[in-house]
């Protein structure tokens, strides 16, 4: 959904932007005034989100041609990507000795080399314009292990460091990297699990807690990072429920 209203703030990309804290993020930072690409497997999703000067694409994120189409079609109609907010990601928990490698493989794809096709698609024009933001989804089980979460903990351990790096990177170039390391958070995430029994698991645990985190609380944390000055570079937050104690 477009329109012709006229704009102030950057043009800002949100992958996985179809549900949980994805949808979170497209409603957050469209109500803050930046005009939207948003991207996903599923296209009905992000349309039905009604949002005003926002473009959805049927992207999958382990496909950077795609990823790269999207976003020169949003330029065209709305500037230059000022942020681009890498949340799509799967979480397939599973004991290693068990679980299909196949598993291991989609995580590996979605949650790392999409994060990677994600930076490399703007970071190049960003560093030549002297300024844009990178966030960066990733998770508590990127700084440390939990049961079951050996291959997922892999990939998020991965995200938490190719995000610092490249921060390293291009400081100079008044370009911001930041990774969210959000605790359980109440999205479809743990239904992509196949084992019901650590399901069953899982879901005791959110229970125990009194509670996990809405994604709306992960989406305030982005918007927060992103307001900030381009100067001001919060490199990370880790936000989980109070009662989350690992």
């Amino acid at each position: 959904m477009t329109n012709s209203t006229s704009q102030t703030k950057p043009l800002t990309v949100i992958t996985g932007a179809s549900s949980g804290i994805g949808a979170a993020l497209a409603r957050t930072f469209s109500a803050a005034g930046f005009p939207l690409l948003l991207l996903a497997r599923r296209l009905e999703p992000m349309q039905a989100l009604e949002l005003p000067n926002t473009l959805c694409k049927a992207v999958d994120v382990t496909d950077i041609d795609a990823i790269k189409a999207a976003v020169k079609d949003a330029e065209a109609e709305f500037g230059a990507v000022g942020c681009f907010i890498n949340n799509a990601g799967v979480m397939l928990l599973g004991e290693v000795h068990r679980q299909d490698p196949s598993e291991w493989q989609r995580m590996l794809d979605i949650n790392v080399m999409g994060v990677l096709n994600g930076i490399h698609a703007v970071l190049p024009e960003m560093k030549r314009r002297k300024t844009g933001t990178i966030i960066n989804i990733s998770s508590i089980a990127g700084r440390k292990t939990f049961p079951n979460h050996a291959a997922y903990c892999g990939t998020k351990f991965a995200v938490h460091a190719l995000t610092e790096n490249i921060r390293e990177e291009v400081a100079m170039d008044d370009v911001r990297l930041i990774t969210i390391a959000p605790g359980a958070v109440e999205t479809e995430l743990l239904s992509h699990t196949s084992d019901e029994n650590i399901k069953a698991g899982y879901e005791e645990w959110k229970t125990h807690m009194g509670g996990v985190l809405a994604a709306q609380t992960v989406a305030d944390a982005a918007l927060f990072a992103m307001n900030q000055p381009q100067s001001v570079c919060i490199r990370e937050i880790v936000l989980a429920a109070t009662r989350q104690q690992p």
